[in-house]
């Protein structure tokens, strides 16, 4: 029967990833500390390692099937909350210049315990919401990607994380097979937005029968100044 370490390896490999044994002891211990943080603050509902694996670690690494990264890229992880999908990818590529968005300080002093404890430097951390955010202009427009494993549906979660990404980036959404119907929904509040759907890719997880979807979302021109709007009214009155 195959162990949880071996699926890590195996699981990578089928998503076109060779793990050295330094990342493999990193993806190790950064499930060590999520299941004891786990403990005292709500993170995830899983908490067996082999669903840890397959669930958050080969889920998230499933985005380089969307993204074309060399590793020195600017990424935004928009509600990241335990760190998926783009801790994964940073262990993969550790020269990425990442930032993490969270509303939770919680969550954010578990980021940061995280990558301290996994050696991981050009991070930085924000406790704050996506709307606030993305009308400021340090981060308004800076990035090359923006990924999101958010439940919110795509017409709100573009207006969150669309604003993010500058012209000729791509916003990543990690979604299910819903994703089909929520793109058709959504295509008029992307298009204001400043982004176009390019693909929706269907993704196969390793050792999962779960449907995954990558919606895939090129920032054509910029977002208009009125987006995002106040916190709380994406949610409220969706484009």
């Amino acid at each position: 029967m195959m162990d949880y370490k071996e699926k890590l390896t195996k699981g990578s490999k089928e998503l076109g990833i060779d793990l050295n044994q330094s990342q493999v002891e990193q993806f190790l211990n950064y499930m060590q500390v999520l299941r004891k943080w786990n403990k005292k603050i709500n993170l995830t509902a899983l908490d067996k390692p082999e669903e840890i694996i397959v669930k958050h670690f080969l889920d998230s690494l499933s985005c380089v099937k969307g993204i074309n990264l060399v590793g020195k890229e600017k990424v935004i992880d928009v509600g990241t909350g335990a760190g998926f999908p783009s801790l994964p990818l940073k262990i993969i590529y550790p020269d990425l210049a990442l930032t993490l968005l969270d509303a939770s300080k919680k969550r954010v002093s578990f980021l940061q315990r995280v990558c301290y404890k996994l050696g991981l430097s050009k991070v930085e951390f924000i406790h704050g919401r996506a709307e606030d955010y993305g009308q400021n202009d340090d981060y308004r427009e800076r990035y090359d990607y923006a990924v999101a494993r958010a439940v919110a549906s795509l017409n709100v979660l573009s207006e969150y994380v669309v604003p993010f990404v500058k012209k000729e980036g791509q916003f990543i959404a990690q979604k299910g097979p819903e994703v089909e119907q929520e793109v058709i929904n959504g295509e008029q509040a992307i298009k204001l937005l400043g982004g176009k759907v390019l693909k929706v890719k269907e993704i196969t997880l390793p050792f999962s029968e779960a449907e995954r979807r990558l919606a895939i979302i090129d920032k054509v021109s910029s977002t208009p100044v009125e987006y995002p709007r106040q916190a709380g009214q994406p949610k409220k009155k969706p484009l």
